[in-house]
């Protein structure tokens, strides 16, 4: 006859937790100040000791990708570990960053994403997921800079002011392509057109490297899309480069001016940033905050980052990291209220 008492463990025996009551377990050591006790839990004393998986909420071939395996493959190789970027595009950043939340603190498990997926995401997005400033836990910031607002060679600007005069005479003639709804690119655009009264329509895509594919084949004539993998089309003169965002001009191209050097104010940055899930070890984040500003120091890393157009920001530890996050979370709220962006 099968046995119908319920079992019980025997004192002692271990309990087996699902991964759910372990993630909980740890972000309740980690909130209590026992990150470290939390990641030993996990990687004890040997970490890393096999292959790291690297989210890239982005699709291949655009800035954040570029970023992602570049600095990849230097730290990977610092830390003695095979690192795989596995790239969760879609939602702006939404995908990727969620899949990074939910994953198990062990230190296997990194998020390598984008401002806007973070901070305008937090601000923007009514029904995120994961909670950006409690699920993710910042460690290093990558690069500081803007993005590129560009045009086909037939559009007759060729500054931002006539880009704007030649829009205003056209209203709803020109459509405009960014990285997804309540992307950096869309709201810099919508503040731009708060700012002068443009009517254009947006074209949502999913990534950087579809806008430069249809900006070629004549589906669209503008863009606003990342200064580093249109940097190649922009040399070659198959697109033209009028503003850059941010506070400064772009390392390797300092010809193109920022909006606010043109007269339309917009002095907020954008970066690359390195998360791992909340409850993650505070010896694992140290370790990797201290290989990554190692990293961004070295000539050759500076060199490469150089050629793909990002200014280098001054290295932070974990926490002014954080204070930066925070801040940007602030900044975009603020722009995003000023001008009533909302993602319908």
């Amino acid at each position: 006859m099968k046995d119908t008492v319920p079992r019980t463990p025997l004192a002692g025996a271990p309990t087996r937790l699902t991964d759910a009551r372990r993630r909980a377990l740890l972000r309740s050591l980690a909130a209590l100040g026992l990150g470290a006790t939390a990641g030993r839990l996990y990687a004890g004393n040997a970490w890393p000791a096999r292959p790291i998986r690297l989210v890239v909420p982005a699709p291949p071939g655009g800035g954040t990708d570029l970023f992602a395996r570049t600095l990849a493959a230097a730290l990977g190789k610092a830390l003695g570990q095979t690192m795989v970027v596995d790239n969760k595009p879609g939602a702006t950043g939404i995908i990727g960053n969620d899949a990074v939340a939910k994953a198990s603190p062990d230190g296997y498990t990194l998020l390598f994403t984008y401002a806007a997926a973070v901070v305008i995401n937090q601000t923007l997005q009514p029904k995120l997921p994961y909670d950006g400033l409690r699920d993710l836990v910042p460690v290093a910031q990558i690069g500081a800079g803007g993005n590129f607002l560009v045009v086909t060679p037939d559009v007759p600007a060729r500054t931002l002011r006539e880009f704007v005069a030649h829009v205003l005479k056209r209203p709803d003639a020109y459509d405009y392509g960014s990285w997804g709804i309540g992307s950096g690119g869309h709201l810099t655009m919508e503040a731009l057109r708060m700012q002068t009264g443009m009517k254009l329509r947006h074209v949502p895509y999913k990534g950087v490297a579809p806008i430069l594919a249809d900006l070629q084949g004549g589906v669209i004539k503008a863009a606003f899309v990342d200064t580093s993998s249109s940097l190649p089309l922009i040399r070659a003169g198959k697109l033209r480069a009028l503003a850059v965002s941010g506070t400064r001009r772009a390392p390797a191209t300092p010809d193109v001016p920022t909006m606010t050097e043109q007269g339309y104010p917009f002095d907020t940055d954008s970066w690359y940033g390195l998360f791992v899930p909340a409850g993650t070890g505070a010896a694992i984040v140290q370790r990797l905050n201290a290989e990554v500003n190692r990293l961004l120091a070295d000539a050759a890393m500076r060199e490469r980052f150089l050629q793909l157009n990002m200014g280098m920001a001054p290295p932070r530890t974990p926490e002014q990291f954080a204070q930066t996050v925070r801040a940007d979370v602030v900044a975009w709220g603020r722009l995003i209220q000023a001008n009533h962006i909302t993602v319908d």
